[in-house]
């Protein structure tokens, strides 16, 4: 599992650790310059500025007290910086069973992945025993709703669509209520794609928020932002945006396997402290995986760097 984690990570890697190789030499002094390249170099890997900035005072304190002087040693030392940025956001999604059923909604732009990550949430889910019910709340497109119910015979669970230019706010109604008549564990609702600055279509996703909410208080229990990991640090853009509308309480990062910029979750996770449960790294099935922060930050660095586990 951790070398497909790996192989995913293979462009960010070659950006990020190939540089770390020639800057972190053997028998290198820590000098000014040396610390001045690793800042650009994490810029680049598109860990940000302001987030790089806060990574190297880090990584300075840890120098200062362990008194470090060779570059080599930096290896370590970054990763406790990096850890420590990523591992409060490794927040597993938690499905309780006194919340029954559980809600799920699902948002983001369109092409970043949610649909697809809709239906390999409902695989893992219906693994665990779990019964699922999908709701077809992107009413734009045609081609959404018929894709979920691909997904839907894949799962073998129930989806919940009417026909194209239909209230999504009334599956959503439809769909929580036959949540409840089936005794299903868990409700997921897909939702139109729509850009974050779009205020229409995102007073339409504040509607949706609430009527969930009326038909069963304290829905919906998750409000996931699917983000495309490929755009960067637009994606933090993409995410305050969603967030100053429906409150986002968990965050899927998809297509990591196509990008050289998967340092964007440093800065995602430094910013906003939000709990990051899933990554895509690849078009199948088992290619969402629960986030895991000392993988990640493993699968960064070359295979001839030792460090801890």
């Amino acid at each position: 599992m951790f070398s497909r984690l790996r192989a995913s990570l293979s462009r960010t890697r070659q950006s990020f650790a190939g540089g770390l190789s020639s800057l972190f030499g053997t028998g290198k002094k820590i000098d000014q310059q040396i610390l001045d390249e690793l800042e650009e170099l994490l810029i680049l890997a598109d860990v940000g500025v302001e987030t790089s900035m806060k990574i190297m005072d880090a990584l300075g304190d840890i120098i200062r007290r362990d008194r470090i002087t060779e570059t080599e040693a930096l290896y370590p030392a970054l990763e406790e910086v990096l850890l420590g940025i990523l591992q409060p956001c490794e927040v597993p999604l938690d499905i309780p069973s006194t919340s029954k059923p559980f809600v799920i909604m699902v948002v983001g732009v369109n092409g970043a992945g949610k649909t697809t990550s809709i239906g390999k949430i409902t695989s893992r889910l219906v693994q665990q025993g779990k019964s699922v019910l999908l709701a077809a709340g992107d009413t734009f497109r045609a081609a959404a709703s018929e894709q979920l119910k691909i997904w839907g015979e894949r799962n073998q669970v129930h989806v919940i669509a009417q026909q194209p230019g239909a209230d999504a706010a009334a599956v959503v109604h439809d769909a929580i209520e036959s949540a409840a008549s089936r005794e299903s564990d868990v409700v997921i609702i897909d939702t139109a794609g729509r850009q974050h600055t779009s205020g229409d279509l995102m007073q339409e996703l504040e509607k949706i928020h609430r009527i969930a909410a009326r038909k069963l208080p304290g829905a919906p229990h998750e409000v996931l932002l699917v983000l495309d990991a490929g755009i960067g640090q637009n994606a933090i853009h993409q995410l305050e945006g969603f967030n100053k509308r429906v409150n986002i309480s968990g965050l899927c990062l998809t297509k990591l396997d196509g990008t050289a910029k998967g340092g964007v979750i440093i800065a995602i996770a430094d910013r906003t402290k939000l709990p990051i449960r899933f990554i895509g790294i690849g078009e199948g099935i088992d290619d969402l995986r629960i986030f895991n922060a000392r993988d990640f930050v493993s699968a960064l660095f070359d295979n001839d760097i030792q460090h801890a586990n």
